[in-house]
């Protein structure tokens, strides 16, 4: 998810109808310059290089969101017939439309990934892996971060666990999977909103980092040299 706001400008983007390497291309209504879903940046036209600030995002199920946000509103998608037309493409193993540009078999095809980008540091962590380790403190170029995932509903967030001047660590509370605690203060914090509820910390908050849940084709293909945690690192 992106802002539409680029230089004090609002834009207003659709749908391409092109592909890059198996990821949707946008266009905005401004200037018909295309933009990388997965990049958010412009790749062609009079903002090409002009990248789209990161708006933090969560990917889960509708009753975890409607827990989270009893009042929200929810776009209709309006399948005909109500069933989802993409239901076969997701079963399915194939490579997207065009098919894979490089092959690299440590994952599967369609096997979800969380993917991190850091100062051109690439690394995809498998939801296989992350399914029975759940959370994972990581430095990734230099920057601690925390991977947050619970396998209930596919819910995915990675977070800064610098706060201030301090770096944290972090496990996962016993009590309640939804809480985490820092070894260094005590604090508790909930997982999804990254804010700390009880202790020292109390009303401090971990910054998001930009990832992307995606699958392990789209990923690895615009990023080549990326690194597989559990395979490459642990």
């Amino acid at each position: 998810m992106y802002a539409r706001e680029v230089e004090d400008r609002e834009l207003t983007f659709g749908v391409s109808g092109k592909l890059i390497r198996n990821v949707l291309v946008m266009y905005d209504r401004q200037t018909e310059s295309l933009w990388s879903q997965l990049l958010g940046e412009s790749v062609a036209g009079d903002m090409q290089g002009t990248k789209l600030e990161f708006l933090p995002s969560w990917h889960t199920t509708w009753g975890q969101w409607k827990e989270m946000h009893p009042e929200t509103l929810a776009l209709r998608k309006g399948f005909r017939g109500g069933r989802d037309p993409y239901v076969g493409y997701y079963q399915s193993n194939s490579a997207g439309v065009i098919g894979e540009t490089f092959r690299d078999d440590r994952l599967a095809t369609k096997e979800f990934v969380i993917g991190v980008e850091i100062d051109g540091t690439a690394i995809a962590y498998p939801f296989r892996v992350l399914s029975s380790e759940q959370m994972v403190n990581d430095t990734v170029a230099g920057q601690d971060i925390l991977v947050v995932f619970y396998r209930q509903n596919g819910t995915g967030v990675v977070y800064d666990r610098r706060v201030g001047d301090e770096t944290l660590s972090f496990e996962i509370s016993s009590e309640n999977p939804f809480t985490l605690r820092d070894l260094e203060t005590g604090s508790t914090w909930n997982a999804l909103t990254g804010q700390a509820t009880s202790g020292k910390m109390a009303g401090s908050s971990l910054e998001r980092i930009k990832s992307t849940i995606v699958f392990w084709f789209g990923w690895k293909d615009f990023h080549t040299d990326t690194l597989v945690y559990g395979l490459d690192i642990s």
